[in-house]
């Protein structure tokens, strides 16, 4: 009776994995055939400018004769979201310093709006407001905002709690990185400069998150800068955007 049952469980078994071998087996030759589990060893990537025509010395006749995604032309302005929010995306006009193609390979012919002088505009940037003004009904959303995106940008470097103690620093891989309690004096269009345009050891900001994401991320800075930061705490003035641009004919 065991022997039957033993021969049974062995034969099912072989059956099993017959079904599954084939079940695997697809037509396409580039295909990994049944996954279990793809995420656990293939991480999803977002390549939107890559010649899909030639990739790694291979050449797809076919699609080198499509189209492929292209970068935006310069100075073109990318939009999402709310049509209120439309400032938000103009390009920034203030120019990173004189430095930048050499510390943080900003160059010109890219798009980088660059100054001749060395400091370029980080002080004039102080004039700059938050044009995300925080309200009761908003300032949650932002703050869990700005929360999830300084976890993803910043926090490796500048910690969770704003300490410069990064998983980064802690490792040696980088020192210097201050503590935001001590930035206090700090106005936040030098922060959204300095994240924009980079600073230090620390890289430019700008193709990894857009304007109003940047201000989003400063919001939640001054979280870590200030004790008890809120709509409640902001003393309320005339905000005026970083963003604005002067138009031809215009004063």
């Amino acid at each position: 009776m065991k022997k039957k049952i033993k021969a049974l469980s062995t034969k099912a078994l072989v059956l099993s994995f017959g079904i599954g071998t084939l079940v695997s087996c697809v037509s396409d030759p580039d295909s990994p055939g049944l996954e279990f589990m793809p995420d656990m060893y293939r991480s999803p990537a977002i390549e939107t400018y890559v010649d899909y025509g030639f990739i790694k010395d291979r050449v797809n006749v076919e699609a080198t004769l499509t189209a492929s995604a292209k970068h935006p032309p310069m100075y073109s302005i990318p939009y999402r979201g709310k049509i209120e929010d439309l400032e938000l995306y103009l390009p920034y006009h203030r120019q990173a310093n004189s430095f930048a193609p050499v510390t943080h390979g900003l160059l010109a012919k890219h798009g980088w709006n660059l100054s001749s002088e060395p400091g370029g505009d980080y002080f004039i940037a102080a004039e700059d407001k938050n044009p995300l003004v925080l309200t009761e009904e908003n300032e949650k959303a932002i703050f869990d905002k700005g929360k999830k995106l300084y976890t993803i940008n910043c926090a490796h470097c500048h910690g969770e709690k704003g300490d410069g103690k990064g998983p980064m620093v802690e490792s040696g891989a980088y020192m210097g990185v201050p503590d935001f309690a001590n930035l206090t004096g700090l106005a936040d269009g030098q922060l959204f400069f300095s994240i924009y345009y980079g600073k230090g050891m620390m890289g430019a900001h700008a193709p990894l998150l857009n304007n109003k994401e940047i201000w989003t991320v400063v919001h939640h800075i001054n979280k870590l800068r200030f004790e008890g930061y809120g709509a409640s705490t902001i003393q309320k003035e005339e905000v005026t955007d970083s963003t604005d641009v002067v138009v031809s004919g215009e004063q």
